[in-house]
């Protein structure tokens, strides 16, 4: 018997390793793939509603592919023109963060050894000044180069979505007649969950990045509404989300201001995002939703290591999933201790 348990044991880490080892190595198709059927799962109320409707399945999946690829495609060209603006002004933010840490260099003239690192770090090899050809902005080259890579993930995309919308149904189906615990209602019910966390933090964040839009507009910080789509975008990365989103307003605060005034954007973002935090989604989302902290933490923390950015979009939802699954399965609350952001 220990022999058998250890055997299984070591099967079911090994299993896992290889499981491990096949995501990590298989980006470019897993995650288009998964995207696109946490996407699908997402758009079950619009599903439902073409169900209710009855509009045959294949015409179904393709108006929901085509309304997904349209909001993304808009939402896209919004962010280009101030995208674009800071692209073109990086040499400029460079220099100004070039004599900002100059600056910083003369107060610490004592620590002579701290000013040669900060030197080092922020000036090119050769010694020379910074100048406008210090630094890189992609080419048309590199553009092109990644055209074909990008066209094959966005077609995988697309595919996955419009065929799982075409066939959920029997899927859920086949996964009722295949199991005997995790059939259709499990599946149902788990994508009634992840839609009404997804939809419910997008309407979040879309209020929360009006407000910074506007903060940043009365204090005078440069393109407003880039700021209000980053914190829009960036809260749907926990925890390191809004930390990036901080750091870059500090940045750029202490470019644009001069004095205490330079803290303000950055501390004024964090006091919203503490009260989103704490009060608004607990409050909007509710506790059949919530998740221990260090839960969402570590899934976090493992899908941006293994798929990057885009394992950060997908480890809440995707996390969200499981245990609604789970829960429903084993009809009680998996989850313990303090409720998290969920």
């Amino acid at each position: 018997m220990l022999q058998r348990r250890l055997s299984a044991t070591c099967l079911t880490i090994l299993a896992g390793a290889a499981i491990l080892f096949s995501l990590q190595h298989a980006k470019d198709i897993g995650a288009p793939i998964i995207s696109a059927l946490l996407l699908g799962v997402v758009l079950t109320p619009l599903s439902d509603l073409w169900d209710r409707l009855r509009v045959p399945p294949a015409l179904s999946a393709f108006f929901s592919v085509l309304l997904a690829i349209l909001t993304i495609l808009a939402i896209l060209l919004l962010a280009e023109p101030y995208v674009s603006k800071v692209v073109s002004q990086a040499p400029l933010i460079w220099e100004e963060l070039r004599t900002t840490v100059d600056e910083f260099k003369r107060v610490l003239r004592g620590l002579e050894q701290i000013s040669e690192d900060v030197v080092q770090a922020i000036e090119p090899a050769n010694g020379v000044a910074a100048t406008e050809g210090s630094v890189s902005i992609p080419s048309i080259t590199d553009a092109l180069f990644l055209a074909p890579q990008f066209a094959a993930q966005f077609l995988i995309f697309t595919g996955t979505l419009y065929f799982f919308l075409m066939s959920r149904n029997e899927i859920y189906d086949w996964a009722s007649r295949s199991f005997h615990r995790f059939g259709e209602n499990e599946l149902r019910f788990a994508g009634q969950q992840v839609a009404r966390y997804v939809l419910t933090i997008t309407a979040i964040n879309a209020g929360m990045g009006a407000v910074v839009a506007l903060v940043m507009y009365f204090l005078g910080m440069p393109s407003p509404i880039l700021w209000g789509l980053m914190a829009f975008g960036l809260n749907y990365i926990l925890y390191l989300g809004p930390i990036t989103l901080v750091v870059t307003l500090l940045v750029t605060g202490i470019v644009v201001f001069d004095g205490p005034i330079s803290f303000l954007p950055a501390a004024i973002y964090l006091s919203i995002n503490a009260t989103e935090s704490q009060f608004v989604t607990p409050t909007l989302v509710g506790r059949s939703l919530s998740v221990n902290p260090l839960t969402v933490f570590l899934s976090l923390v493992f899908w941006l290591w293994l798929w990057g950015p885009i394992g950060g979009i997908i480890a809440i939802p995707l996390l969200v999933w499981c245990m609604a699954a789970f829960k429903r399965i084993d009809d009680h609350t998996i989850s313990s201790g303090t409720p998290g952001r969920l």
